[in-house]
Order: structure tokens, then C-alpha cells, then sequence
């Protein structure tokens, strides 16, 4: 099945969904420059290199895995990343709340707000406290078109992501995903969650409120 999910003026989006999990795993590729950011190694690393692969299809520039990005700490999101950084070198990012859970070191530790860049675009962080501590979203803003926001556990179609019955947490992940999503980007944007089939912040606005009212 083909990777490639969006073929937008300045990068590519592949994914490829791994393990019996169904976890999804997105590469970004700089058309200009080449250089990829990774997010979430969830599981498979042989699969991974080759959306690795596919993507240099991507660039006339020479391919480089710029960074390796995670969107949170549980262990399906983070089974192959020990074994990439090893293999290619790539620097890693995640939530500062959600580092020391990680296998290997972290290299840049975010918190909201904060921008990782590679040489072709950016990512904006956004902390979305509940699922986990440290769980982060990486937003890119295309200039020329829809946002997409990789929201890992966040974030599904039909609701937030899993908060084990705690009601603070949930709420905490509720609000957070109602302001830093919902109340800054447009109803076009498009979710790319850790799990399953995209959405859209439009698609799931009308929602929030039963959500909320159900607790889950």
C-alpha cells in the first residue's frame, strides 16, 4: 500500500500503520533540502527504513533523517526508536514531562510552544497534558493549505485519548485539547492521531460537549 498520504508544495507526509497495535508512524520529507523528521518509531524497524526509503522519492536533494520525534512515552510508540538512533544517528525530541520514560536520551526536551525546525519546515509543539504527562502534538502550519496536527494519544476521531477513568486527567486532556487544538486552529486542520484513520478539528468540534458530559 502506498505511504504517501499528502503531497504538499514543501514536504511530503507518508505513514505506515505497524504492529498489531495499528500504531501509525509519520514521516515528513523537505522537498528542498531532503532532510525528514520522523515521529513516533513505534515498532518494526525494517518497515520503518523503508518509509525511509520511499520518502527520498520525495526529494531531488539527498535524503537525511533530521529528527526523530515522539509524541509520548508509551512503550507501542517507542519499540523501534532505541534501534533508529542507533542506526542512523538522528537527534530525538519529546515532551519534557515524558523524556526519562524514553529508551534512549532525549535531545531536545519541549514544552508548549516550543518549535523544532529542520531545514525545510517547521513543527510546533503543543503539550497535551492527561494521556500521559509529557504528551505532545506536533502542528505544522502549511502556508498554502490545511494545518495538520500529529496528535499521538491524544486525539482520535470520536474522542480524546485514553485517561484510565481518572476524572482530573481527563478533564486536564479535555481542556488542554479544547484550548491548544480546537481554540487555535481552524475546523480545517487535519488530526493525524497515533491509532486509525485522520480527522478533522472541524468534524470533531460539535462533540466536545457531549464528550465532556460522558467523561470520556
Amino acid at each position: 500500500m502506498d505511504s504517501l498520504l499528502h503531497d504538499l508544495p514543501a514536504l511530503t507526509i507518508r505513514r505506515i500503520s505497524v504492529s498489531d497495535m495499528d500504531n501509525n508512524v509519520y514521516l515528513l520529507t523537505s522537498k528542498a533540502s531532503g532532510e525528514q523528521v520522523l515521529i513516533d518509531a513505534a515498532d518494526d524497524a525494517p518497515a520503518i527504513r523503508q518509509l525511509l526509503a520511499d520518502g527520498a522519492s520525495d526529494t531531488s536533494a539527498a535524503p537525511s533523517l533530521a529528527l526523530i520525534a515522539t509524541t509520548h512515552q508509551h512503550w507501542d510508540h517507542v519499540r523501534a526508536l532505541k534501534e533508529l538512533v542507533e542506526a542512523t544517528g538522528a537527534p530525538t525530541a519529546a515532551g519534557a514531562d515524558d523524556a526519562e520514560a524514553l529508551p534512549v536520551p532525549v535531545d531536545r526536551r519541549l514544552g508548549h510552544g516550543d518549535m523544532v525546525g529542520v531545514d525545510g519546515f517547521e513543527l510546533t509543539a503543543v503539550h497535551l497534558r492527561g494521556h500521559t504527562p509529557g504528551s505532545i502534538a506536533f502542528v505544522f502550519q502549511d502556508p498554502e493549505g490545511p494545518v495538520h496536527i500529529f496528535s499521538g494519544d491524544s486525539l482520535f476521531p470520536g474522542g480524546v485519548g485514553n485517561t484510565q477513568k481518572d476524572p482530573e486527567r481527563f478533564n486536564q486532556l479535555l481542556s488542554d485539547v479544547t484550548e491548544r487544538l480546537f481554540g487555535t486552529y481552524p475546523d480545517a486542520a487535519v488530526v493525524h492521531p497515533g491509532h486509525g484513520k485522520p480527522t478533522t478539528l472541524g468534524a470533531e468540534r460539535p462533540h466536545l460537549e457531549e464528550w465532556r458530559a460522558r467523561g470520556w
